[in-house]
Formats: C-alpha cells, sequence, structure tokens
C-alpha cells in the first residue's frame, strides 16, 4: 500500500524541515540502477557545467551527515535486531545534487519518488552545519512509540503523537542501508511562500526507501540477531556490518585535514544502559547546574580588535548583518592592524558575508607594514609603519560522538589553536565508559559532551551547540556531582593538558 506524500513545516527560528514518505515496492537493484543512470552519466549538461573538482557536498559534511546517521542508528531505544550500517552512495549524491540545484522547495523528481526516500532542509540566516537538520529529523522520536508486538497482527500501527515523525522513521528504517545527499545555495528561493535571499538547501535520499504502512522501521531484539545473511554474521556499534559492503564513497578530498575518526567502540551488543538511582540523600535540585558563559564574543560592526581583546584569551566572535554598509576601518589585506573593525576585517577577508556569522581570531605578532586592497566590497587602508597584527578565519563547525576527548580532538599546544565549534548528540549522559575528570576546568582525557552536561553547558536530552577552549595541565582536577554525573578527581597528573567548555546560544 502506498501511504503517499506527507509535508511537514515546523518552525526553529527561520528553520524548516520537510520529508517524503515514499513507498509502493521496494525496487530490485536494476530498477533502481535504471531510474539513476541519469545521474550516472557524467557528460550530462547539468554534471558537465559544474566547476571542476567541484562535489555535491564536502568530504567534511559527508562524514558528518554518514556518521552521525550510524551513530544514531546504533541508539535506537527499544534495541534494533536488524538495523543495517548505512553506507555513502554517489550516484544517490548525484541524483539529491541535481534535485537540490532546482531550488524548488518540494519532493522531486517526480518519477523517482516512490523508489527512493528524500529529506529536504532549509534554513537561512545564522550558519549551521547539515548535521543540524538530520539531527532534528532524528528528534522526532519524542513524537514517536514503537508499536508493540501484540499490535502488529497483521499490521503494525504507525504510531505518531506528534504531526509528523517520518523524518526518524525513514533514519532508522532498518533496510535503509544506502544514503547520498547534496547542499546547494539557492538564491531567492520560495519556501511556502517567503522568499529567502539566500538559503542553503540540503537534499538527502534514501535507499532502499523506508516507511511502509504496516510495518514497524526495524525488528526489535539483541542488536545484530537478525541481520539479513549477506552480512556473515557481521556487526559493528549494534549495526548489521560486513568488510566486503559496499561502501561507494568518493576518494577523500586532499584539502580536507581536519577530519577526526570516531574511536572504534567494542564489537559486542551491548544492553542500553539504565539512569543511576540516586541516592534519598542527594540534594538533586542542589546539583542541577546551568552555565551560560560563553567564549563567543558578539560585535559591533566597527569595534576594533584593540577595544575588545585585552590581555585575554579572547579569538571567537560572532559578527551582526548589514556590516556590508558599515563595516568600520580596516587596515591592511593578508594580515590586519589591531586597530581594525573585527567584522570589516572579515568581510574583506571573505570569511563572512553581510549576512554576518561567526569567525576566529589569530595575533600575528608584530608586522613590519600593511597593505591596502579592495577585496569583497571593502577597501582596507594601507599603513608603512610597524604594529601588531592579526588574521581572520571561518568557524568550522563539527559534529563528535557522546565520547570524544579533547586530547584526540583537539590537544592544546602553544601557539594556542582554534579548535571548531562541537555539536554534541542527545542522550550522552549514561555513556559511562567515557569519563569526565575534574570540574569547571577538565582533563583533556574527559568526554567533551559528557564534561559538557557536567557543567550545565548541554542539557542531556537536548545536546547541542558548544565551544572548546584548550589550556595548560593544571596541577589536580577536583571530582563533583553535577547534573547526573560524579566526575573524577585527579591528583598531579603526569601528563596531558586541560580544557573548558563554553555555551553556545
Amino acid at each position: 500500500m502506498k501511504c503517499g506524500t506527507q509535508d511537514w513545516l515546523r518552525g526553529f527560528g527561520l528553520l524548516f524541515f520537510v520529508q517524503t514518505v515514499l513507498s509502493m515496492v521496494i525496487p530490485n537493484s536494476t530498477h533502481l540502477e535504471l531510474l539513476l543512470e541519469k545521474y550516472m552519466n557524467k557528460d550530462d549538461e547539468w554534471w558537465v557545467s559544474k566547476q571542476r573538482g567541484k562535489r555535491a557536498i564536502t568530504e567534511g559534511d559527508m562524514h558528518l551527515i554518514l556518521d552521525l546517521h550510524n551513530n544514531l542508528r546504533g541508539q535506537v531505544y527499544p534495541q534494533a535486531s536488524n538495523m543495517e550500517y548505512m553506507v555513502w552512495d554517489t550516484d544517490l549524491e548525484r541524483s539529491s545534487e541535481h534535485w537540490a540545484h532546482t531550488c524548488l522547495w518540494e519532493h522531486g523528481p517526480q518519477h523517482m519518488l516512490t523508489q527512493i526516500g528524500q529529506n529536504l532542509g532549509a534554513h537561512w540566516g545564522r550558519d549551521r552545519p547539515p548535521t543540524f537538520h538530520v539531527q532534528a529529523w532524528y528528534d522526532e522520536v519524542r513524537d514517536y512509540s514503537y508499536p508493540y508486538p501484540q499490535e502488529c497482527n497483521p499490521d503494525c500501527p504507525f504510531r505518531c503523537s506528534g504531526p509528523v515523525c517520518t523524518h526518524y522513521t525513514q533514519m532508522v528504517w532498518a533496510t535503509s542501508s544506502h544514503i547520498g545527499c547534496a547542499i546547494n545555495i539557492c538564491y531567492n528561493m520560495n519556501v511556502w511562500g517567503m522568499i529567502w535571499t539566500k538559503a542553503v538547501y540540503l537534499v538527502c535520499n534514501y535507499s532502499p526507501p523506508g516507511n511502509w504502512w504496516g510495518h514497524a522501521p526495524y525488528k526489535h531484539g539483541s542488536p545484530c540477531s537478525a541481520c539479513p545473511p549477506s552480512y556473515g554474521g557481521g556487526c559493528r556499534d549494534n549495526l548489521c556490518y560486513t568488510e566486503n559492503g559496499v561502501d561507494r564513497r568518493p576518494a577523500p578530498e586532499l584539502e580536507e585535514t581536519n577530519y577526526i575518526e570516531p574511536e572504534p567502540r567494542a564489537q559486542e551488543p551491548r544492553s542500553r544502559p539504565q539512569p543511576p538511582i540516586p541516592s534519598p540523600n542527594d540534594n538533586m535540585e542542589r546539583n542541577e547546574v546551568v552555565s551560560t558563559v560563553q567564549m563567543c564574543q558578539q560585535m559591533d560592526c566597527e569595534t576594533k580588535l584593540r577595544d575588545r581583546c585585552k590581555e585575554t584569551t579572547c579569538n571567537r566572535y560572532e559578527c551582526p548583518p548589514g556590516c556590508l554598509s558599515s563595516p568600520g576601518k580596516v587596515i591592511g589585506a593578508a594580515y590586519y592592524d589591531m586597530q581594525s573593525s573585527v567584522c570589516g576585517a572579515g568581510l574583506h577577508a571573505g570569511v563572512i558575508d553581510n549576512d554576518g556569522g561567526w569567525l576566529d581570531v589569530t595575533r600575528q605578532g608584530r608586522k613590519p607594514h600593511f597593505t591596502k586592497s579592495y577585496k569583497n566590497g571593502i577597501q582596507s587602508l594601507g599603513m608603512n609603519r610597524s604594529a601588531n597584527a592579526f588574521k581572520v578565519f571561518s568557524v568550522p563547525v563539527k559534529a563528535v560522538p557522546c565520547e570524544t576527548t579533547v586530547a584526540r580532538f583537539c590537544p592544546y599546544k602553544k601557539p594556542a589553536r582554534h579548535c571548531p565549534r562541537l555539536y554534541c548528540p542527545r542522550n550522552c549522559l549514561h555513556e559511562t565508559r567515557a569519563r569526565v575528570i575534574g570540574t569547571q576546568y577538565y582533563s583533556d582525557k574527559s568526554s567533551i559532551c559528557r564534561a559538557a552536561i557536567h557543567a550545565g553547558v548541554i542539557q542531556n536530552d537536548l545536546g547541542g551547540y558548544l565551544d572548546v577552549q584548550p589550556v595548560d595541565k593544571k596541577r589536580q582536577y577536583s571530582g563533583s556531582y553535577q547534573n547526573g554525573i560524579s566526575s573524577e578527581s585527579l591528583q598531579n597528573p603526569s601528563g596531558g593538558k586541560a580544557f573548558r567548555v563554553f555555551a553556545v546560544i
């Protein structure tokens, strides 16, 4: 039975999500390959017209989307016995790109809508990583109740208590083992009657499609206990997996050097951890901590770095929109004098545009002179005397799993380096194998996401963004009980560095 198309509008600031529920008969591989033949043919005009070397999505974003899908698929509750490991498919990527370039806020192309699953997401304004959309799709789990076995005779009911939860069910549909996504910037995109001047459009295609009426998204049971025979009994992070599986990822791009591989997990399936039962003597209110301290400073268009950054470790800033008409004074080109407007320098360097955004600053010490130039709508000034200088850089955003540590991801070094802005998934509280050492200042062997929960920077049931500041080692780390996590104490550590976590509001 075909369940048709369901479109959903959900406000999240200026963020919207939409998904198609697509299913008729799962196509055989030959049928799907015929449908995708148009996108496999690189001689097609739409593909050739692209700039050479440019792909539908960066290597880093591809890994983030794929790894977050697999991480979330392996964490479903109740546990799945037949959840398959998802791999990237470049033909699905190309079909997604073809649709993303139409800039149409609807599903398509029509001839493929019964053969693939498709999720769409779009936003404008503040920059967000593609994983923001993926996590929001998964977060519909709060509106979905897995059907009880006794209800599935002969068919399983669709148990959705909210307006829609089919983004979630497509993501965790056990047999949807292939994914390909594309991102495109769409100018003057019509999103249900609203014109977005610069929309970031994400299209993800899945195969085989999910969301069949009368079926649960997966079978409940011990992880990997009901995998298809083709996986030969292989299991990886609670997902059916085989080393001989087809992983149609493109070759890595050389310029992408800051992707961090997730740490390998134990292969054996494990039961879902239960939350610790507090002692009757625990005062839970006393141990609830919320921190809104931010590392990122908000700037005016004309604010000079010299006026804002005095003897502090200040290196991350947020610029407002509209600075192009009033950027403040900018002195220099490749590097800028400390009397320059931070946001003006960011515009001149092309790190941000007139929509504003985040940027990182790195001090360069004294430079003998500063050259003038016209870039990106900003005329900078020259100066023929030495002065302290700085450079501006874009702020990368990375999604990390619960167990990621600063020692592995962004260790402290001299001179100080920038860490990406990080996005933590939900429900890291009970990843008890991920240690937390310290309070306020944490050992770099601590889990970043669990330290952020302990510090009150993010909430366990929401996850979210945070900034990390690596610092030199501390002589000792004091443990404490906060927000459901008991951190460890450590006296006279023999090695390693430390870090702090900050809120992103």
